[in-house]
């Protein structure tokens, strides 16, 4: 606190305005200038230990050819192709880049999603010039968080701040591997203040997602700073003044026919910390899933003041229909957090765990109403990276019918999910749930005698039970499986 009291006068002095005190410390507009660059300094020069620069080599495929251009040698000599620079060559430059934070010694690295591909390599050079091949240990497209893993006991992690408490105005320091002029890990720096909070990713339609928001953060979290935020400087921290990293750079929001762009960042929250810690573990990170289409008050409505959003429609099966909420209710908070608009309806609940009871205010029929919903598993689209799954029971893998994305339902319009059972996701050929028939995409209502809707249901029941064991199955025509024990 002292420290930021200081930076603020030391500021407060270099632009000529008053500060409490300032008669008698006499203190020049120059000196409170280099106090502010000692802070700076200090800041970065502690921050950077912690930063890497990514480098992302697309694999070859076997049927793509790269030509070199052979120009005429002016002595006459016999024409030959340059070798190709090298890894740690100073002159080479790959095609893709990024920036990454260490987040633990024992060699994990975090980065934006959208910094992986597709068939690609991935190496990273830290501040000490040491380069590292990595590989994916957990990535999530709904987060837009990766984590990395390198051969290294001794990184330097990173300090987490928090920025629940970020004001606009606070100073805020960026850094990155802009344009990969960091390749060598030493990483630049850029510098501004938080200019808002709670922005919006800009959409980006596609065939997959007509809406464009395929992540949380197309629904409200980011921060945004007018620090320079330079291609390639995406999963890099923003740190406040305490060196504290209070975000995770990620995007540019270009506004067509202006030149610049504003600079976003995922705050560094509560949620940030729940799903960083299944990634570094390798875990699948999963969201919580009401069922709802939420819809706009109208204009007149607004202006009347009234506040909330509309459920449009609920989709059948899911924890909305479960628990009673009708089509017209009005949702006007979630868990005492209020509610503005279908979008902030959305993250509130997607923040959440699955399973975790969510606490909605709903006005009916002019009537105010608490209800708790059991929350259920959001289809998460896109390709997820996961390392350490569930051991299979006998062979098979379950999950929430939820959680299993049908694109051929969703272009019907048919997004309806049955809440009996669990659906099977994956069975090991050669195992005893393969050789009793189990299948992905069947859905399993008991086991035994017992109900189960959920995978902790499921588990619960089979805990402690060997040898063969009865399984009904929803909607097929041989409804009961028995599966062995493993030989």
């Amino acid at each position: 606190m002292i420290h930021r009291l200081l930076l603020l006068s030391t500021f407060c002095l270099a632009l000529g305005l008053p500060v409490a005190g300032s008669d008698a410390q006499e203190t020049s507009g120059l000196d409170a200038a280099a106090a502010v660059e000692r802070a700076l300094v200090d800041v970065i020069g502690r921050a950077e230990k912690s930063v890497v620069a990514i480098y992302r080599i697309r694999k070859e495929l076997p049927e793509e050819t790269f030509g070199l251009e052979l120009r005429p040698d002016p002595f006459g000599r016999r024409a030959t192709a340059a070798p190709a620079p090298q890894l740690t060559d100073p002159d080479f430059v790959p095609t893709e880049y990024g920036t990454g934070v260490v987040i633990d010694p024992r060699g994990l690295i975090l980065t934006a999603y959208h910094v992986l591909g597709e068939q690609s390599e991935y190496y990273v050079c830290g501040h000490d010039r040491k380069f590292y091949r990595a590989w994916i240990k957990g990535a999530d497209p709904r987060s837009d968080l990766a984590v990395l893993a390198v051969q290294a006991i001794d990184l330097t992690p990173i300090a987490f701040g928090d920025a629940a408490g970020l004001k606009k105005g606070q100073i805020v320091i960026a850094l990155g591997n802009p344009y990969a002029i960091a390749r060598d890990g030493q990483v630049s720096a850029s510098w501004g203040i938080v200019s808002n909070l709670g922005r919006k990713a800009p959409s980006v339609p596609s065939e997959f997602d007509s809406t464009g928001k395929s992540t949380l953060h197309h629904f409200g979290t980011l921060i945004q700073t007018d620090a320079k935020l330079n291609l390639g400087t995406s999963g890099g921290p923003l740190l406040n003044l305490r060196g504290e990293m209070v975000g995770l750079t990620v995007a540019l929001a270009a506004t067509a026919g202006y030149e610049s762009a504003a600079g976003y960042a995922i705050p560094v929250d509560a949620t940030f910390r729940r799903i960083i810690t299944d990634l570094k573990d390798g875990r699948e990170v999963e969201y919580g899933f009401l069922g709802i289409q939420p819809a706009n008050l109208t204009a007149e409505e607004m202006a009347a003041g009234r506040q909330g959003v509309r459920v449009d429609w609920i989709v059948p099966g899911t924890p909305a229909e479960q628990e009673g909420l009708r089509p017209d209710d009005i949702v006007t908070a979630v868990d005492d957090r209020l509610i503005y608009e279908a979008d902030s309806l959305v993250l509130e609940v997607g923040k959440l765990p699955v399973e975790s009871v969510a606490r909605l205010n709903v006005i009916r029929d002019g009537r105010p109403r608490t209800v708790q919903v059991t929350l259920a598993k959001y289809p998460v689209r896109g390709r997820k990276i996961v390392t350490t799954r569930p051991a299979p029971w006998r062979g098979m893998r379950v999950d929430y019918p939820t959680a299993v994305v049908d694109e051929e339902a969703r272009a019907r319009g048919a997004m309806a999910f049955s809440d009996n059972g669990v659906i099977v996701i994956d069975v090991e050929e050669g195992t005893p749930a393969w050789d009793a028939g189990l299948r992905p995409g069947m859905r399993i209502s008991h086991v035994g005698r017992t109900a189960v809707r959920t995978p902790g249901q499921f588990r619960a029941a089979l805990a402690g039970r060997e040898g063969p064991i009865q399984f009904r199955l929803a909607d097929d025509e041989t409804p009961l499986r028995t599966v062995g024990p493993i030989p």
